[in-house]
């Protein structure tokens, strides 16, 4: 870490995608990653799932011990208009960021290409100002019927990423409610924590003013603002949002400081950008009385292992070639 550093200016955006549809949902995020540059971003972060929904209110046809063919085809949409890494999409947010010099931090449904091609993950995704992709993280435990849809992600996506603008990372909704999860970042050195989410609930906000004293660090929470009449009318499922509010995310975006202060926000009821200009020094200045892993930690009674190895399904012994 330098002596003396100089001011970071971030950009968090809530707002919501073109539901359900990859290629709009990406030519509106380029829209807001060049508004926010405009406005002298350095970094800009997107909420969880923004590429391409985070489908809440649908149930993909699914109970417990039967599934429906309506919602195998939602799926199949859904499945349809997900982002594979790299992809075309990939591409025009790196050709956006190339123009604009910021870093970007989104949420995407990740198709799995490794494999079988026949799973999503929650992922957050990271840009650096080359345009390049320098990390990602997938969503270790998708929560509740989140479950049904997304897989697991492991260890070796816990990522914290060392850039000109500071140590970034974070770990996306409740994820930040798993203490061992936030430990992992905290001992990585984040410095600007981001928190994606789809949590409109007013708990969530001491939840990021907890995450930011416990890791002294700066944190970024970023949700959607999404309301019913902006999903389809033709997509599958539609009718299961007839009973549910107006307003389906409220929002709550906000950016907090190292001592768990507010700096901007929360954001309600609205789409818009939160933007601060942080003092990363403030870092250094808050873990005078307390580093989480540092003076303030026992690792002589407590101690956290972490698996970073991928979890593959399927692995092949090598051979040499004269024994092929």
């Amino acid at each position: 870490m330098a002596d003396h550093r100089s001011p970071v200016k971030v950009a968090v955006v809530q707002a919501a995608p073109v539901l359900f549809d990859r290629q709009s949902t990406v030519e509106k995020v380029c829209q807001l990653i060049h508004e926010a540059s405009a406005n002298d971003a350095q970094l800009v972060l997107l909420p969880e799932a923004f590429i391409p929904a985070y489908p809440r209110g649908l149930s993909f046809g699914m109970v417990v011990g039967s599934r429906t063919p309506e919602g195998r085809e939602l799926w199949q949409k859904y499945w349809e208009n997900a982002v594979d890494i790299p992809s075309p999409a990939t591409e025009a947010l790196s050709e956006v960021v190339r123009e604009t010099g910021v870093y970007l931090a989104i949420g995407v449904i990740e198709r799995d290409t490794q494999f079988s091609g026949g799973t999503l993950y929650c992922t957050l995704l990271y840009f650096g100002p080359d345009g390049d992709i320098i990390g990602k993280h997938r969503k270790l435990k998708p929560t509740g019927s989140e479950r049904l849809i997304w897989g697991e992600g492991d260890g070796s996506t816990l990522t914290v990423l060392s850039t000109q603008l500071g140590n970034i990372g974070g770990l996306i909704c409740w994820e930040n409610y798993m203490p061992l999860a936030r430990m992992s970042m905290y001992s990585k050195g984040v410095e600007l924590y981001l928190a994606p989410t789809a949590d409109e609930r007013d708990t969530w906000q001491a939840t990021m003013r907890h995450i930011a004293c416990e890791g002294r660090c700066f944190v970024l929470g970023c949700n959607q603002f999404v309301t019913k009449d902006m999903y389809p009318d033709n997509l599958q499922g539609h009718p299961e949002l007839i009973d549910l509010p107006e307003v389906m995310c409220r929002g709550g975006s906000v950016i907090i400081s190292p001592l768990g202060e507010v700096i901007a926000g929360p954001l309600y009821d609205e789409e818009g950008i939160l933007y601060a200009e942080l003092d990363l020094n403030e870092i250094v200045r808050a873990k005078v009385d307390f580093d989480v892993v540092g003076h303030y930690a026992r690792p002589d009674v407590f101690q956290l292992i972490v698996n970073e190895q991928a979890a593959l399904p399927v692995k092949y012994n090598l051979h040499d070639s004269e024994n092929v």
